[in-house]
């Protein structure tokens, strides 16, 4: 299969559209040479954004991971993540009280900053759940999946409430072949075996896509196909950003493999626009 070069077709749009994990970095952490992709971007005036199902902590602390690293020019305003949609909503939906959450205490930053008292699932005690409003899947980590996958069970068994999946990815890689259960993986086996519908926020759904464009028109005005939405994964940044009417690449850096990305795209009719190797700039990935 043809691949083209991220640098000779990035140069047609005004903004760009990055999804992070196999796109930016990957198991190993930051992509070496990601650092001359954004000087690059910025030599030819093309705006920027890391757009993320990663909901394991606030902008804040996402940019920092990027600046930490070198990347300076990524900074809170540049991340727009799943997370934030969902902390739109449970402050015009849940107003007040205590919402539970499954994920570290990082990633608790969402429930917070919409005005609202977190609960771990791992401190909620089954007598005592009358005070809890809500319930968010945030992270797949910072709890005890044995204990406290059942304890989100049973919570759901005995109180009625509204379900929120902060981050609607189902796996995600940890080497090059290998990949682990994201947080909404568990989520989707959670709502299987209670026959109950979750709250999704996230990519591919138009509406990350929109809160996406808005931000970036606050920039600059912006017609959608005068942006370019990079991803590893066909499921959710390609077919998202071909819904929402954007461009889209497929890099072959994280989720698709180079030996399986003509057979994906045949077998699921998600076609991008271009596929390249990676988005370095100086080389291949």
């Amino acid at each position: 299969m043809r691949t083209k070069e991220f640098k000779n077709i990035v140069t047609k749009y005004k903004t760009v559209f990055f999804d992070a994990f196999g796109v930016l970095k990957n198991h190993k952490g930051i992509i070496p040479g990601i650092d001359k992709t954004f000087d690059f971007l910025d030599d030819h005036g093309i705006n920027y954004f890391v757009l993320t199902n990663d909901a394991s902590r606030g902008p804040e602390a996402l940019a920092e991971g990027y600046r930490s690293r070198g990347i300076k020019s990524i900074t809170p305003d540049k991340i727009i993540s799943s997370g934030m949609l969902a902390r739109d909503w449970l402050a015009l939906k849940i107003k007040e009280g205590t919402v539970a959450y499954l994920g570290t205490r990082q990633s608790a930053h969402y429930i917070e900053t919409a005005g609202l008292d977190t609960l771990p699932i791992s401190q909620i005690n089954l007598d005592d759940v009358e005070h809890i409003k809500c319930l968010v899947f945030l992270d797949d980590e910072g709890f005890d999946w044995n204990h406290d996958i059942n304890k989100v069970i049973n919570l759901l068994r005995k109180r009625n409430m509204p379900v929120v999946v902060a981050n609607t990815d189902i796996n995600y890689p940890v080497s090059k072949n290998d990949i682990a259960v994201a947080v909404g993986g568990l989520s989707d086996m959670v709502e299987e075996i209670l026959g109950k519908y979750f709250i999704r926020f996230g990519k591919p759904d138009a509406q990350m896509f929109m809160f996406a464009y808005e931000k970036a028109c606050e920039v600059k005005p912006l017609r959608r196909d005068e942006i370019l939405m990079v991803g590893d994964t066909l499921f959710t940044d390609i077919i998202g950003g071909n819904k929402f009417g954007m461009d889209t690449a497929l890099v072959l850096s994280g989720n698709t493999l180079p030996e399986m990305a003509k057979v994906r795209i045949t077998s699921s009719g998600i076609i991008p626009n271009y596929v390249c190797p990676s988005v370095l700039i100086n080389g291949e990935f």
